[in-house]
């Protein structure tokens, strides 16, 4: 009896082995535009998996179908026969946008290969090379794939010899393809199967699955995405988050098709989705491990690395009593989207909301527009900015994180603003351009290094506040998109920085008071003024835009009113009477100025970010 018990086991154990072999996890990374999404449709179609209808399948997002960019990665299965055998592919689709780098480093995490998609009529690009090296530190397999190989103004010979340079790969591994026409998808069907290796793992070890993803549904709670390392997970199973140490009951487990499709097991090297009920967006924290209750694992998996913002800025409500409301918004948003975070803080003109960290600009613009298509909430975001620590004259400190939080300017002593160490990589073509703008941004040089070929890099001490706002994208605008950068805060430094107010009407809106140096702040008081005179509009009444430095204005604009020509009625007769209407009409305007509010566009908090 217990030898067939044994046979039993081993059988078991063999099919389990042989199920994993014929399972492969790979995603498809690219720079911005070299065409992933329609690719990955083509494979999508070739393996039958769905039926394409209309535009990309896997960018589903109204957001991504208008802008033609991938926000979210997105996870799928495909079933495909080669030699006789059936094949499972997990695919996911990354975005390659550098502000959604964090999405395809998750990916990478839950995948053994990569598929590297090169544009034939562009060559390798920024966004290529840092997404190849996160994979190359995770160990993925890369299969290269020129693509758009159908346009004519494609050159896959030049194409691949970047390709080689980068990689040192052979020129007969790299695949050549046309997402458009679905030339050569049956080659990279193959590669895949041939070339990245199946998951390893040990089915009877006790559950490790590593959560990568997790998206919030209304009905059914918070969905999480996971890829299993060890053993396996049953529907029904009692499991615990290891991290959170939160224990739930496994209430639908399955794989990611085009729906999700419940199954009864999921093994090793499988990855699929949990629903157990999660209401609260604190209790899952992508890059958690899954285990179960009775047989835990020892430890959990090591996550990925942890999210940088690279922009900070005020979100709040435009109805305060809202603001609870904002504060689910952003939990259920964060769960879609790891790299947003989030803590509370108030304003005087604006009252309660968050301040926010974000990976770049147009991170932050795709956060507003979620919040308000998915959630309906009107917000308004104030001007980027970093913490500083005050010294008073009293010999006390104080860490301030908002402009209107700065004491009175008799009373500083001076104000110390944080460092970072940037490490700048790109081509050499390049240095004297990108040198120029961190010497503009007030950073000191420490030194460069060649690291390969015609690859610099560069290290540069630079206030953080200079980065904040617009850096990144000027980095990457006169680098054509070749340069990567990163950063730590490295200290603090004193530095001459002043309040810069604006002011309506003699109104200050502290939502658009930024810290600034004491060399810039003429210029930037000067254009700002010149920019919010384009974007407010016009009132009944004249309204004075204004910058000061405490009590010293230093720049003015004024927006003219909007007047109703109240003579009209007069015909001839006596001016007098024209005087009249004219003078009861100031008297108006007057009490109007008086009482009337000036209304902030959305676009004037924006538009300061994108100054040049």
């Amino acid at each position: 009896m217990s030898e067939k018990g044994g046979n039993l086991v081993f059988l078991q154990l063999k099919s389990e082995k042989d199920c994993m072999q014929h399972i492969r996890n790979f995603c498809i990374i690219a720079h911005i535009d070299h065409g992933k999404s329609t690719l990955a449709d083509r494979l999508l179609e070739f393996t039958k998996t769905i039926q394409i209808t209309e535009g990309q399948m896997l960018d589903d997002m109204d957001l991504e179908k208008e802008r033609g960019i991938t926000i979210k990665s997105h996870a799928i299965q495909m079933e495909y026969e080669y030699q006789g055998e059936k094949y499972l592919l997990n695919l996911i689709d990354t975005p390659g946008h550098v502000d959604f780098s964090y999405e395809v480093s998750r990916s990478i995490a839950a995948c053994e290969g990569a598929l590297l998609v090169v544009d034939a009529t562009q060559g390798v690009q920024a966004q290529t090379i840092s997404n190849l090296y996160m994979a190359i530190d995770h160990d993925l397999e890369i299969i290269p794939v020129i693509n758009k190989i159908d346009m004519p103004s494609a050159m896959p010979d030049e194409v691949e010899d970047e390709i080689v340079e980068l990689l040192g790969c052979d020129r007969k591994d790299i695949l050549r393809a046309s997402g458009k026409t679905g030339e050569g998808v049956e080659d990279i069907l193959k590669a895949v199967v041939e070339r990245i290796p199946h998951p390893e793992g040990n089915p009877e070890a006790p559950l490790q699955a590593l959560i990568f993803d997790s998206v919030f549904n209304s009905f059914r709670g918070i969905i999480a995405y996971f890829k299993i390392l060890n053993g396996s997970i049953r529907k029904g199973d009692k499991v615990k988050f290891f991290n959170t140490g939160m224990e739930y009951d496994a209430d639908e487990v399955g794989v990611l098709k085009m729906d999700m499709v419940p199954k009864n097991e999921l093994s090793t090297g499988e990855v699929g989705y949990i629903i157990s009920g999660i209401k609260d967006a604190k209790e899952v924290k992508v890059g958690d491990t899954i285990t179960h209750i009775s047989r835990p694992c020892d430890k959990a998996i090591e996550g990925f690395q942890e999210v940088k913002p690279m922009v900070f800025a005020g979100v709040y409500p435009i109805d305060p009593t809202e603001y609870e409301n904002l504060r689910a918004s952003l939990e259920k948003l964060q769960l879609n989207d790891a790299s947003l975070t989030f803590q509370p803080e108030s304003s005087v003109a604006l009252g309660f909301g968050f301040r926010c960290g974000f990976l770049g600009l147009l991170h932050m613009e795709i956060v507003q527009e979620r919040l308000d298509r998915e959630f309906n909430m009107d917000v308004i975001t104030t001007v980027p900015n970093v913490s500083y620590m005050v010294y008073d004259k009293q010999g006390g400190e104080k860490e301030v994180h908002n402009p209107s939080g700065l004491p009175d300017q008799t009373l500083i002593d001076h104000i110390e603003e944080p460092y970072i160490r940037a490490s700048i990589i790109t081509d050499s073509t390049y240095i004297g351009p990108i040198m120029k703008l961190c010497l503009d941004k007030r950073g000191e040089l420490i030194k460069q290094e060649y690291v390969s070929g015609n690859r610099v890099e560069l290290y540069f001490m630079i206030p953080l506040g200079e980065i904040v706002i617009d850096f990144y994208d000027k980095l990457k605008s006169i680098s054509k998109g070749y340069a990567s950068f990163d950063y730590h805060v490295d200290c603090f430094r004193p530095s001459k920085l002043i309040k810069l107010d604006i002011l309506l009407n003699g109104e200050p809106v502290d939502a658009l008071s930024t810290l600034t140096h004491q060399d810039n702040a003429v210029t930037f008081g000067r254009r700002m003024c010149e920019k919010l005179k384009e974007l407010i509009p016009r009132q009944q009444f004249d309204i004075a835009i204004q910058a000061a430095i405490g009590a010293k204005i230093i720049a003015r604009e004024t927006v003219k009113q909007v007047r109703k020509d109240v003579t009209a009625k007069c015909y001839g007769g006596d001016v007098s009477r024209k005087r009249k209407l004219l003078e009861k009409q100031k008297k108006g305007k007057k009490r109007m100025k008086q009482i009337g509010n000036v209304e902030v566009p959305q676009k004037a908090f924006l538009a300061v970010l994108k100054l040049d």
